[in-house]
């Protein structure tokens, strides 16, 4: 009943909101102010309001560039397991030529530096990790966490300017570096 009742009224605009507001004229169009001036927002009229500065302005909101963060982006690999196992011992070279900063006491360089080569290395890591069979990648994955868990603290302790925590997590990563290197 309440459905035919709905199809048959041939007004509908109830189902349509209406965005209704009064304006202040000035004086001059005093005759206008009696009437209400309301705007219909159609569906379409929504989706092009919300589509439209996506469009315009894509490149701008979707960037991809990072501020010297960590890369978490695990998509499909742009290499194959071959070509990261080529890499890892550079990689690998070039996280721990940290030290040079770490000794120099040049906390912020290190920390930058330490982010863009523990990027590209873990990348390379998880493309091999995953190319491993089954029974292999446990205890890949556990010296895996480990190193880039250490990476984290050394960051970290990097930014408090905290001398013997840093040596300490600067030792944890050369020997799960080689850890990682050994079994690879």
């Amino acid at each position: 009943m309440e459905l035919r009742s709905l199809i048959l009224q041939p007004n509908l605009s109830h189902l349509f909101p209406t965005f209704t507001c009064c304006v202040k004229l000035k004086p001059s169009f005093r005759h206008l102010q009696q009437k209400e001036l309301s705007l219909k927002f159609t569906r379409r009229v929504g989706f092009l309001a919300i589509i439209t500065p996506l469009i315009l302005g894509g490149e701008d909101i979707f960037s991809t560039q990072n501020a010297n963060a960590f890369d978490f982006r695990f998509v499909a690999p742009d290499m194959t397991a071959e070509e990261a196992l080529r890499g890892v011992r550079n990689h690998a070279q070039d996280l721990l030529q940290v030290k040079e900063l770490l000794e120099s006491e040049s906390w912020t360089e290190a920390q930058r530096y330490l982010r863009q080569s523990s990027a590209v290395l873990k990348k390379d890591i998880y493309i091999i990790i995953q190319s491993k069979p089954g029974i292999e990648r446990p205890e890949l994955r556990k010296l895996y966490s480990t190193l880039f868990n250490n990476v984290t603290r050394l960051d970290y302790a990097a930014r408090g300017r905290d001398g013997p925590q840093v040596w300490q997590c600067y030792e944890n990563i050369v020997v799960a570096v080689n850890d990682i290197i050994y079994r690879l």
